[in-house]
């Protein structure tokens, strides 16, 4: 497979679950993702990256698998005391966590680059594979609520996701610079496979990087996205808030609203097939399958499935 190169654009848990997919499958050597690094903030004087750490510790079998973030075997003595202190407590950060943010605010305080910082978590972890940024810059998710704008941590911790959704903005995107990893990354793939991850604030976080969307466009690359959206529900988390915020249906013709200027393929669940045809009249190729994986054997078939899928539909277009 050397001679394949494929990109997984990924955030939160659904990201994390197609990128053990990929890491299971035998496309593993041809494959490096793109992670979110909006959603990142700062606790306790520490900067947290929650959505890399998950793809970190998914890949290094450390993650909690029960919550789907977090290190598996954790305690919390640390919080527990800070909470004994009167210090907010609503982001849970276990003791073993915390080690991860103290070393990464360490070296980000002597100058590290944050792309050179998950390398060297990745490695700790024996991650194998590759974990690029689509910048080395603060960019932070801002919802805006009734209650006013919230970081995407107020949101989606504190708030437990139960307030409206009135805006959505990524705050530092502007000043924003692509990291050269990334671009050459995208300009150079066969496949880039978008995850089953929020569309608004995982996947469209990435793409707002000044220049990650045109570079996605201008690949040449076979573009498939793996929807989200179970029967019109999300497995985990707002994307169904966010995508009704954002003015699209909470479906896979919303799916395809967010990603259609580059989207080759959608990949929908079984129980979404009544959505093809109008898929189809797109110009798009659609794989029904079922798209809920909970075991590693569930994540890597439908992972190897979806490349299979793109591979076989990138050559039938070529033809």
């Amino acid at each position: 497979m050397a001679e394949l190169t494929i990109t997984l654009l990924a955030g939160g848990v659904g990201g994390a679950k197609a990128a053990e997919g990929l890491a299971n499958s035998p496309f593993a050597s041809a494959t490096k993702i793109i992670g979110n690094i909006a959603d990142d903030d700062e606790f306790h004087g520490l900067w947290v990256s929650p959505d890399i750490d998950t793809l970190i510790y998914s890949l290094g079998d450390q993650i909690d698998r029960q919550q789907g973030w977090g290190r598996k075997n954790e305690t919390h003595q640390v919080l527990n005391e800070l909470t004994v202190l009167g210090q907010d407590t609503w982001m849970t950060l276990g003791d073993l966590d915390l080690a991860t943010h103290i070393y990464r605010t360490h070296l980000k305080h002597q100058g590290v680059s944050a792309s050179e910082i998950t390398q060297r978590l990745a490695a700790r972890h024996g991650v194998t594979l590759p974990i690029l940024l689509p910048t080395d810059d603060v960019v932070q998710t801002q919802v805006k609520t009734p209650k006013g704008w919230l970081s995407f941590q107020e949101f989606f911790v504190r708030e437990h996701c139960q307030l409206d959704v009135i805006d959505i903005e990524y705050q530092g995107i502007e000043s924003a610079k692509p990291t050269r990893e990334a671009l050459e990354q995208i300009a150079n793939s066969d496949v880039i496979v978008i995850a089953p991850s929020n569309p608004i604030v995982s996947i469209g976080a990435i793409l707002a990087v000044p220049d990650i969307q045109q570079a996605v466009e201008q690949s040449g690359a076979y573009v498939i996205a793996v929807s989200p959206l179970i029967g019109g529900k999300t497995v985990k988390g707002p994307a169904d808030k966010m995508l009704e915020s954002a003015g699209k249906s909470i479906d896979s013709k919303g799916i395809y609203d967010c990603y259609h200027t580059f989207l080759n393929a959608l990949v929908i669940d079984e129980i979404d097939q009544t959505d093809t045809a109008w898929l189809t009249e797109q110009g798009l190729d659609v794989l029904v399958t079922p798209t809920l994986m909970k075991t590693p054997e569930e994540k890597a078939d439908l992972m190897s499935r979806v490349v299979e899928f793109a591979l076989s539909h990138k050559k039938q277009r070529a033809a």
